[in-house]
């Protein structure tokens, strides 16, 4: 994380007072000595905030909420499940596809490693992870070092500056952040995670996908096109 942060002008303006308080302070200065000594953080610099950067404030309509990124290489591109086409399809993006294609149907043949989910983001998908950055192969390694401070303030003004938005919370870590969300202002759509875990105890028939566009639909606005990703073949890594 740079010392200026190049941010989104929508998000900037939300959040902008949040780079200045000691936490992200000393968020930056960590990140700063980690490379420093030699290791290797994901996403790249640039795409930390590549979420923010996709949606402004005021075109979100859906918010997917994740952990941490994938801490393999090539894999982590700054949206929540997300990995980039080419690369394999983690097990929990695996399985939302299943999921999309039981709930919804896919219109087109399933194809090998497309799990950009960046149309999804075109269309106002917030891809968010509460923590926004990993050493590599140290999974989970940067929470607790002041990202869930930051993306919890995210949620909370994002919440009480905009209406009637579906927040889609897969396992408990994802909907201890919707506990910050007014369920009278906004729909919260609970399940369990869809890691092959526990997408089994209920991630699987969940139907949230097709319940978040008779949400939107109801609100009068467009659905989202969830077949923009494709699942992969057989190939997937153990993310």
């Amino acid at each position: 994380m740079n010392q200026r942060v190049n941010l989104e002008a929508s998000w900037q303006a939300l959040l902008k007072d949040q780079f200045e308080r000691p936490y992200m302070q000393a968020l930056r200065d960590f990140l700063l000595e980690e490379k420093r000594l030699g290791k290797r953080i994901y996403p790249p610099g640039e795409r930390i905030f590549a979420a923010l950067d996709a949606v402004p404030v005021d075109k979100v309509r859906v918010v997917i909420i994740g952990q941490d990124p994938y801490h393999g290489p090539n894999q982590a591109h700054g949206l929540s499940f997300s990995v980039p086409n080419g690369i394999p399809i983690p097990p929990s993006l695996r399985n939302m596809l299943k999921e999309i294609d039981t709930d919804i149907g896919l219109p087109e043949p399933l194809q090998a490693n497309c799990g950009d989910l960046s149309a999804w983001a075109d269309q106002g998908v917030l891809l968010l992870n509460s923590v926004l950055t990993v050493e590599q192969a140290q999974a989970a390694s940067h929470q607790g070092k002041g990202w869930e401070q930051f993306t919890d303030v995210l949620v909370s003004r994002l919440a009480e500056q905009r209406q009637g938005l579906v927040f889609l919370l897969w396992g408990a870590y994802a909907q201890k952040k919707g506990k910050l969300v007014d369920a009278q202002r906004h729909h919260l759509l609970l399940a369990p995670h869809p890691s092959p875990l526990s997408a089994h105890r209920g991630f699987f028939g969940c139907k949230h996908f097709s319940q978040t566009n008779k949400i939107l639909a109801a609100q009068g606005l467009s659905i989202i096109d969830w077949s923009q990703a494709q699942l992969s073949g057989e190939s997937a890594n153990n993310e």
